[in-house]
């Protein structure tokens, strides 16, 4: 017996097994048959099978190589022997003949015609929904199988044995009637009258309920009759019992009242919950509201904010099951609730309601029709972490959706427009951080800390504290403490999501760089997150996009990604330079400059928006004096886009996309033009400064100096345009960068060690006489001048009103409906023009003086004047809000500037007296106004505006004669015989260079701020540290900043036990004083923003620094100059001490300090009495006359001020009559102890005796017991006096006269009412004694 192969034996071991196998002759254990053709007609098919012939396998003659592989011939179909294929036959329409598979049912479906039917609703019914068909309805009756088969199987076995049974004659339907109110047709048709069961009276004339309505006419009877006789057939095949029970199953389900009877088969069914049956019931009409009570707020699925009684009907979606059910809509609990929900559409679908809701909000639509703010809400109710749950999310829909509503509650698209179109202004590039301010104020310390440093220092607080409590202050620091940043990049780097999502999640990325430097670099150093963003969205080759849809953002070049990494740069030149040198961003650069938008193979509109973001990214670079070595690669480039300007400046209409990229284009070469100008940074010791120093810039001065040519051409192109206000707008930004780029390369070729002088003086002179003369004589450029007020937020201040919804924690501009035309930011502004007009002008006036003359002139304009003359005057400023810092911001550009100008041509004694004092007003009020980040602004304006001789007129025109005039006429020689302001006045003037040196040595900001903001005014690139201006929480100067000094000296002076040099406190003093003087008597309104009491305090201060100041004679003098001028008839009943003064925390507080510095040191100082007896008057709080004559009585003996001195009326203190009892009682107890005697204190001693004498002769009925009880002692007191001069004042006073010696008149005999009174009283003294009190 052969034995099997086993696993081991080779190829040639089989061979042998064959070969045994043959020799051996065994049978087979398998035999061959070979089969003959399929069709059985061949000429071999009466060949016997072969059994001898076997199948040998040989490997001599095989190849070495497979065979190659190729396709087998396609095999053609046979037909079968007895039924031959005919040629003209076509197999399709054979088979389609022959075919029983469903579809060919489905091909003879006849859509139904619908042209003419009117839609009816279905009608309610009383149950939810059909009955259901139970099994246990046809178990009954059938008989029991063999084996055992599933209830499907019997179903179907059931029903195959009922279709197949065939009706007898004699099986016929009792008594089947027509249904109850089925129409029936008396005259039966010929074909309707074979249409009857056997052996049934009840004959089917025709289909009843069937008609064919809805079908075309033509084929309406005909399949109506078909479906009639289908019916007919199915009926006569059925059994009369089973016809019987699906009747009754039929009326079951049509009895509406029918009740519901449980069957035992039924789970859990035994009780009707009747509850739980409610939602299927009608909505309950809507209720009109009666009252004006408040009414939960609903929303569409649009974020529209439903009307309480608007009645929408059903199919909406807008009515659910929850509260208030019959209202249309969800409130903002319902949408927070829906976002948890299980089902992800749902949770989408709550997400996108609530983003439009928060779009609309933003936008104002909801106006004042809500009590509250929706975004306050949403974020005191968690709305925040619900969207960072959500981008957790494992739905892609739910994820884009909290993306988009994470968009809308961070990003106002009306901010970044904005930003965007103001990014060519004077120093538009720089913008304020969107962040709120800081509770906590940072120490001077910290102030001289370097702002790069200081963004990235954290507190420990900071990093301990949860994000809900980081939230609740910042909405921002919350969202990046929660892992934002991470998550974003895997969407971005993982999911590929699609274009709508990716621009969501970059815009979301440009607001948090837009936060601040601290943001920004965590942004920049959020791992892989700018590398996914450059290598996807920023690629250097890509496939052509045509108009329309992206299907993918991926691997296409993005606008949007572009500005991202400009913002970014924005924030730091530390973030620049890693972004320039670690992106790969100079290739990027080239590659999307280097070519036209229109040859980019982009979108038009995203092409010309990729190139303008490209020109600002590296326009930022250059504000550090980075990139320059680009320049030179792309120089052919820069001039090729420079020729063809006034090419595109004539198409009408200008395109604004393009004009932005041209205004790009222009501040991109004003930039590396100062750049060229710039001069190496110098070795600084300082830490702080040396941050700031960079290596010299690549750019020179041969590589820039043929823009001029080139440039100018385009700004003479646009000034012919000014006289059309349509064109004008449309190439707006485009001569504003004109004028800017000609400003820089002045100043840049005027620092040229190399360049001739008088080369540049030429150009200048012929610039002025070709170009900025004639422009400054055009009508059109005095109705820009005129605007000025109208577009003006300091003259409007409402044009600054907070946004709608603007919660602390978010900060936004509040733009998103757009500024209007005639608004600061509006399409009609004349602000960035006028401002960078005035910029070449002081850049030209500056480098060449003989032409101030000749340009100053536009200082005459009566629009600005008109502007100046409302600005200074006094109103009420725009609340701080971002967008009113961020437009204030600008409008004091324009306004520093032309003080700058006219300063110059005061300087030259060429501006008139009139627009002097105007101008010395105007630098005075901008001076108080500025803005962190106008550091240099404001130190400008002190050293060479307000402190200037020539714009104080006054002093040559009879001012301070004029006040020594006014001091007699006012006051009299004899009321205060130390104030002669005419000489005080004429030394201050001569004192000016002394008092400017004392407010730049207490004025002046943190010194880091002020180089910074020196770095970007000046154009010294490399020392800018970065775009982003300081936070703007209040003016750079207080409001009192006049004091400023004073107050400085007054902390001192607390904090040095030892004492000040007195050389240095009556220098500061005085110079205080001579500046304070000047700015009451010359310009008040300066002073209008300081309150008289605040002024009070701040001359108190004088008297406190230390025991000696006040008697100097020069201090003497100033301070009753001052307090002459403090009470005056027009500013006096403007003396409010009740009310909060700025930089005091209590006014009785400070004058209880000033009490007990008085009794100490005064030694009977008349100046100082005074100031001690001006707040006693009666009108002022009653804590203050307390606290003299309760806890200081000592002080009354040194008050001897004479009543001819005392600088108010006598009157201010004896009317009205005084009422406070304790008060009264203390007057009456220093009068009898003779404490307050008439040669100590003559003032208050007239004082107490008029009020004691109103008080003991009151007869006032309504008074109370203890009063009525108080007086009868107080008098009886008084009539007992053992002083005879003190009795006779206090009961004959009169009326008060400072006159007399005594400061009041008496009378010479009582009134007969007094003379009763006092009668009646003292007999019952005599009787009874003295009444104690």
């Amino acid at each position: 017996m052969l034995s099997r192969p086993k696993p081991g034996e080779s190829e040639m071991d089989l061979l042998r097994f064959q070969s045994q196998f043959l020799a051996a002759g065994a049978a087979p254990a398998v035999q061959l048959v070979k089969k003959g053709n399929r069709g059985g007609s061949d000429a071999n098919s009466d060949r016997p099978p072969l059994q001898d012939h076997r199948d040998v396998v040989m490997l001599d003659n095989l190849p070495d190589l497979p065979p190659a592989l190729v396709h087998s011939p396609p095999k053609r179909a046979r037909s079968s022997p007895g039924h031959p294929l005919p040629e003209d036959e076509d197999p399709e329409e054979k088979l389609r003949r022959h075919d029983q598979h469903i579809t060919a049912v489905l091909t003879k479906i006849i859509e139904r015609d619908t042209s003419s039917v009117t839609v009816n609703l279905p009608m309610p019914s009383g149950v939810a929904f059909p009955a259901v068909f139970h099994r246990s309805q046809d178990t009954q009756g059938k008989s029991a199988t063999s084996g055992k088969r599933s209830i499907f199987a019997q179903e179907i076995a059931a029903r195959r044995i009922a279709e197949a049974r065939v009706p007898s004659v004699g099986e016929v339907v009792p008594n089947l009637g027509p249904p109850e109110g089925a129409v029936t047709c008396e005259t039966p048709t010929p074909r309707d009258q074979g249409c009857q069961l056997p052996g049934s009276s009840h004959s089917f004339q025709g289909p009843n309920l069937v008609t064919g309505k809805g079908l075309r006419d033509q084929e309406a009877e005909q399949e109506a009759q078909t479906i009639h006789e289908e019916n007919i057939a199915r009926l006569q095949a059925m059994a009369p019992e089973e016809i019987l029970q699906e009747q009754q199953r039929l009326l079951a389900q049509l009895a509406l009242a029918l009740p519901v009877t449980p069957q035992k088969e039924w789970l859990h069914m035994d009780t009707v919950e009747l509850e739980k049956l409610h939602w299927t019931q009608d909505l309950p009409p809507l209720r009109r509201q009666q009252t004006q009570e408040r009414m939960q707020a609903r929303f569409s699925l649009q974020g529209e904010l439903l009307a309480p009684d608007v009645d929408l009907p059903t199919h909406l979606g807008l009515h659910h099951h929850g509260e208030e059910a019959e209202r249309a809509g969800y409130s903002l609990q319902e949408l927070f609730h829906l976002t948890r929900s299980q089902v992800s559409q749902q949770r989408a679908l709550a997400l996108h309601v609530l983003a439009q809701v928060i779009s609309r909000a933003q936008a104002g639509e909801f106006g004042d029709r809500l009590a509250g703010s929706v975004l306050s809400l949403l974020l005191d109710a968690g709305f925040l972490f619900l969207l960072r749950f959500s981008l957790d999310d494992r739905v892609d829909g739910v994820i884009a959706t909290a993306i988009r509503a994470l968009r809308a509650l961070l990003v106002a698209p009306g901010d970044e427009e904005l930003l965007d179109s103001t990014f060519s202004w004077y120093h538009g590039a720089l913008t304020f951080p969107l962040m709120p301010s800081q509770e906590d104020k940072e120490d001077e310390d910290e102030d001289e800390e370097c702002p790069a440093e200081k963004a990235k220092r954290k507190s420990p607080e900071e990093e301990s504290r949860p994000p809900p409590d980081l939230a609740r202050h910042d909405v921002i620091k919350g969202l990046l403490a929660t892992s934002l940043l991470p998550r974003l990049r895997y969407l971005l780097e993982v999911t590929y999501p699609g274009p709508a999502v990716v621009l969501d999640i970059l815009a979301v990325l440009i607001r948090l760089a837009r936060h601040s430097l601290e943001s920004a670099t965590r942004v920049l150093e959020c791992p892989r997150l700018i590398e996914t963003i450059v290598r996807e969205f920023l690629p250097t080759s890509w496939s052509p996009v045509g108009a329309g849809p992206t299907p993918s953002l991926y691997k296409v070049p993005c606008a949007t990604a572009m500005k991202l990494l400009r913002v970014l740069a924005s924030a730091g030149r530390n973030i620049a330079a890693r972004l320039l040198s670690s992106f790969d961003l100079r290739s990027r650069l080239c590659r999307f400059i280097a070519e036209a938008p229109q040859e980019l193979a982009l979108p038009p509109e995203e092409a010309e928006t990729l190139s303008t973001e490209a020109l600002r990214l590296w326009a930022v670079a250059a504000s550090y004096g980075q990139g320059g070595d680009l320049y030179r690669e792309l120089y052919p480039v820069l001039m090729r886009a420079l020729q063809v300007v006034p090419q595109e400046l004539s198409t009408h209409p200008p395109q604004p996309l393009s004009m932005q990229r041209i205004a790009a284009l222009l501040t991109l070469l004003t930039q590396l033009t100062l750049a060229a100008g710039s001069t190496p940074a110098e070795a600084i010791s300082d830490s702080a400064e040396a941050s700031l120093s960079a290596t010299p810039s690549l750019v020179t001065w041969t590589q820039v100096s043929g823009l001029q040519p080139l440039v100018e051409p385009c700004l003479r192109q646009t000034l012919k345009l000014l006289s059309r206000p349509e064109m004008w707008r449309a190439v707006g930004p485009v001569p504003v960068a004109c004028l800017l780029f000609l400003g820089a390369y002045y100043q840049a070729w005027s620092q040229q060690p190399s360049s001739c002088p008088e080369d540049w003086l030429q150009d200048m002179e012929r610039l002025s006489e070709e170009l900025l003369l004639p422009l400054l004589s055009q009508p059109t450029l005095g109705g820009l001048w005129d605007s000025l007020r109208h577009c003006s937020p300091l003259c409007n201040p409402l044009s600054c009103a907070p946004a709608p919804e603007a919660p602390p924690s978010l900060v936004s501009l509040g733009c998103s409906g757009g500024c209007p035309s005639l608004s600061l930011a509006g399409s009609a502004s004349p602000f960035p023009f006028l401002t960078a007009l005035l910029s070449l002008l002081n850049t030209l006036t500056q480098i060449h003086k003989g032409l101030c003359g000749q340009l100053a002139a536009i200082l005459a304009a009566p629009g600005l004047q008109n502007y100046f003359l409302q600005c200074v005057a006094p109103g009420a400023a725009p609340h701080l809000t971002p967008f009113s810092a961020w437009a204030l911001r600008h409008e004091y550009h324009l306004q520093y500037l032309a003080l700058a100008l006219a300063q110059k041509a005061a300087a030259l004694q060429l501006l008139p007296a009139p627009h002097a004092a105007l101008h010395h007003g105007m630098a005075l009020a901008l001076l108080s106004r500025l803005l962190p980040g106008s550091e240099h602004l404001a130190h400008e304006l002190l050293l060479s505006c307000v402190f200037r001789l020539e714009l104080l007129p006054e002093r040559t025109s009879g001012g301070p004669e004029a006040a020594d005039f006014s001091d007699q006429l006012s006051l009299g020689s004899s009321k205060v015989p130390w104030c002669g302001q005419g000489s005080l006045l004429a030394q201050a003037c001569q004192d000016l260079p002394s008092i400017r040196s004392c407010y730049l040595t207490h004025c002046l900001p943190a010194r880091a701020s002020l180089l910074a903001s020196q770095a970007l005014h000046r154009g010294e690139l490399q020392r800018v540290p970065t775009l982003l201006l300081p936070v703007p929480t209040e003016p750079l100067l207080p409001t009192d900043w006049p004091f400023l000094p004073l107050i400085h000296l007054y902390h001192r002076a607390s904090d040095t036990p030892s004492g000040l040099s007195p050389m240095d406190t009556v220098g500061t003093a005085m110079r205080v004083l001579q500046w304070v003087l000047v700015l009451e008597s010359w310009r008040p309104q300066a002073l209008w923003a300081v309150p008289p009491a605040a002024r009070l305090a701040r001359l108190m201060c004088v008297f406190l620094v230390d025991s000696e100041l006040f008697r100097e004679s020069p201090v003497q003098h100033l301070v009753a100059a001052l307090l002459a001028q403090l009470c005056q008839p027009q500013i006096l009943p403007n003396l409010n001490l009740d009310c909060p003064l700025p930089g005091l925390t209590s006014f009785p507080d400070l004058y209880a300090n000033f009490l007990d510095h008085f009794e100490a040191v005064s030694f009977g100082d008349h100046l100082f009495g005074a100031l001690v007896l001006l707040p006693l008057q009666r009108r002022f709080s009653v804590t203050l006359r307390l606290a003299l004559f309760g806890e200081h009585v000592g002080a009354l003996r040194a008050l001897s001020l004479p009543l001819t001195q005392l600088p108010v009326s006598l009157e201010c203190y004896t009317v009205p009559p005084e009422d406070n009892l304790a008060l009264l009682q203390l007057y009456f107890r220093t009068l009898a102890t003779g404490a307050l005697r008439p040669h100590w204190c003559p003032v208050l001693y007239a004082v107490a005796v008029a009020h004691v004498n109103s008080f003991i002769f009151s007869q006032d009925p309504q008074s109370s017991d203890e009063v009525k009880a108080a007086r009868r002692s107080m008098l009886q007191k008084t009539w007992l006096l053992a002083d005879e001069g003190l009795r006779q004042h206090l009961l004959h006073y009169k009326l008060p006269n400072s006159t007399l010696p005594e400061g009041f008149e008496l009378y010479s005999q009582l009134p007969p009412l007094r003379e009763h009174y006092l009668q009646r009283l003292t007999s019952t003294v005599l009787q009874n004694g003295v009444s104690e009190t």
